[in-house]
């Protein structure tokens, strides 16, 4: 048996998605950049799109851009948002994907900004009242915290978030990568400068995204080369990625709260089965079903000989789950997101996350692995 368990890395593609792709692939080939009938074609999709995601997210269509996926959009944000607007100050946690940390850091690295690390908790949840602190220390901040950390599934109550960035002038950016598609995000209620998305991570196409941004910020763009997206992001567009990502999103809010019923029950119940079956077994970051994304589930591991090849057994075994971020994949200085919440070294640690695709067999198989590869090391 092959198991899939890596879905917050990147997810299977929704066979409705792949549909209303090759439907335009085949037919409508034009430059949405060109004045004839075939670009006029083209543009059409794109801007039905845009109006697809924006009607479901309440808001403007004219506040979304799409970009080549959530790495870009965090990139544009936190840049043009702190430059353009003459921001000095960030605020951030240290478990935040390397997105927004690196760009954040060498902004800092640049002298643009001072930059300042909540504090966080051994779940991750953010401390509010050290929040509240460094907003009202600092004339204005640009808050850059993310809706569910992308390893340990913890979620921040980015409502409360926003209120208080409202309340003390500075500019909020959330890193929704994670939970687009997963939770109902009401722009027209959050209180949210800019907000992203990543189509992969929701049965979509790798290569695009979106950046919101709330009308009443203007930033310049951070890609120049032409006029597209109404002159904040030059380059032609990616059209049949951008078709998918408003069809992947359409698709999982008309599922979202069956799916969330579903794959929060998988989840669940792989960790009572890993409880009764695995001595010593815990789990990191939140598992609380209302603090926690309930796709991802980052395990805990007990000691045991030759740790580091515990990821290599389970890809034998036929089970494909990360040891963190993907993006830290191949490197070996280890998390940076459970070195910030002090996690156990010693401990081997596994991020296993679902999908609606995932089935109850396909769990049983993976503990039952699971059991015998801890037993087997933990015997030597």
């Amino acid at each position: 048996m092959r198991v899939y368990l890596d879905n917050a890395a990147t997810t299977p593609f929704d066979k409705e998605v792949l549909k209303a792709m090759y439907e335009v692939m085949e037919t409508d080939y034009g430059n949405p950049s060109s004045i004839h009938s075939h670009g006029r074609e083209v543009r059409t999709h794109i801007e039905k799109a845009r109006k697809t995601v924006a009607g479901l997210l309440h808001a403007s269509p004219s506040e979304f851009f799409f970009t080549s996926g959530g790495t870009e959009a965090d990139n544009m944000a936190i840049r043009c948002g702190i430059i353009d607007l003459g921001i000095k100050h960030a605020i951030t946690s240290i478990i935040e994907h390397h997105a927004v940390l690196h760009t954040l850091q060498a902004l800092e690295k640049s002298g643009d900004i001072r930059l300042s690390y909540v504090n966080i908790d051994s779940k991750g949840l953010v401390d509010f009242k050290h929040l509240e602190e460094l907003l009202h220390s600092n004339e204005r901040s640009f808050v850059s915290l993310m809706h569910a950390n992308n390893e340990l599934g913890t979620l921040t109550d980015i409502e409360a978030v926003g209120h208080l960035c409202e309340q003390y002038n500075a500019i909020y950016h959330c890193d929704t990568v994670q939970t687009m598609g997963h939770y109902s995000h009401d722009l027209s209620k959050l209180k949210v400068h800019f907000l992203v998305c990543a189509a992969h991570k929701l049965h979509g196409p790798k290569g695009v995204g979106f950046l919101y941004i709330n009308h009443a910020i203007k930033i310049k763009p951070m890609i120049f080369g032409g006029s597209q997206e109404r002159n904040m992001r030059g380059g032609t567009e990616n059209v049949y990625g951008i078709i998918g990502l408003a069809k992947s999103l359409e698709i999982a809010y008309q599922e979202m709260e069956e799916h969330h019923e579903y794959i929060q029950g998988l989840k669940s119940y792989m960790m009572e089965e890993l409880v009764k079956n695995v001595p010593g077994i815990e789990f990191n970051g939140e598992t609380v079903p209302e603090k926690s994304l309930y796709t991802v589930l980052n395990v805990s591991f007990p000691e045991m000989e030759m740790a580091e090849m515990l990821l290599f057994s389970l890809d034998i075994a036929g089970i494909s789950a990360s040891g963190g971020s993907a993006c830290s994949s191949g490197t070996n200085i280890g998390s940076h997101v459970l070195n910030g919440i002090h996690a156990n070294p010693d401990r081997p640690a596994v991020r296993f996350s679902f999908s609606k695709l995932n089935t109850r067999e396909e769990i049983d198989y993976v503990v039952e692995k699971v059991k015998e590869l801890c037993s087997v090391s933990l015997k030597a």
